[in-house]
């Protein structure tokens, strides 16, 4: 059975303009006052805070919709971890890519230990629902304490040239974290790529193995599929 699609009762722009700041604030790496000015010159006049509240409200569903519509989960997953600078600290950010570049999950954890791997492992399967035939790994040990609990009928590949797929995967996120002038809670790291991690990859189709009619096609679907799941029937007018 189909979600249901968000509701915007109780707003007072239109469905079309809310989902249109989304995107642009998860497409592109704005803050929220630069998608305000993107807005403003369409004429439609909202402050940084409105678009802030509608990221927040309606990013992680959105981002769950998508998830909904994409690809099978592939059976080759690609884990990988990543310094992020959280109010001043150093934190990690693990994310797992199956080996066609879909992001599966992201967590954001204050240790890189073996407990801190365990955890991502078990949240990965319990929202995948499913196990993969190979997990391929850098060569953080904490990796191989935490597969021999976790899935250890699993084959466990432990290489740094294997692992390129995750790597690139992080490059998005940190054009972001840029953008943003890092994060500044773990909570708010965590919501915002969690939701991030759903929206931006839709809009991101492999564009070097396609030509250009074949990718105007491709985004045009996608565009399609955003529609569906927001709920609207195009992008917004000016006004």
């Amino acid at each position: 059975m189909e979600a249901a699609t968000p509701s915007y009762q109780g707003f007072r722009y239109p469905a079309e303009i809310i989902t249109h700041a989304v995107w642009l604030y998860h497409r592109f790496p704005l803050s929220f006052r630069e998608a305000g000015e993107l807005l403003l010159a369409r004429g439609v006049i909202v402050s940084h805070e409105t678009v802030r509240q509608w990221c927040a409200r309606f990013g992680p569903e959105y981002a769950a919709g998508l998830r909904r519509r994409g690809p099978r989960t592939g059976d080759k997953w690609h884990l990988d971890e990543v310094f992020v600078k959280i109010n001043g600290v150093w934190h990690y950010l693990w994310r797992a890519v199956d080996q066609d570049g879909n992001v599966l999950d992201v967590l954001v954890q204050s240790r890189h230990d073996a407990t801190a791997a365990k955890r991502f492992l078990a949240k990965l399967m319990k929202k995948t629902r499913s196990a993969p035939r190979v997990v391929v790994t850098d060569q953080l040990r904490s990796y191989g304490a935490a597969h021999r609990e976790v899935m250890p009928s699993v084959e466990h590949r432990s290489h740094q040239g294997l692992n390129h797929r995750a790597e690139n995967s992080h490059q998005p996120t940190r054009q972001r974290e840029r953008a943003m002038k890092g994060f500044r809670s773990m909570g708010a790291a965590q919501r915002f790529l969690a939701a991030f991690s759903g929206i931006s990859p839709h809009f991101r189709p492999r564009r070097h193995l396609m030509t250009a009619p074949e990718h105007r096609t491709e985004m045009i679907t996608r565009f399609a599929t955003w529609d569906q799941i927001t709920g609207t029937t195009g992008r917004p007018a000016a006004t």
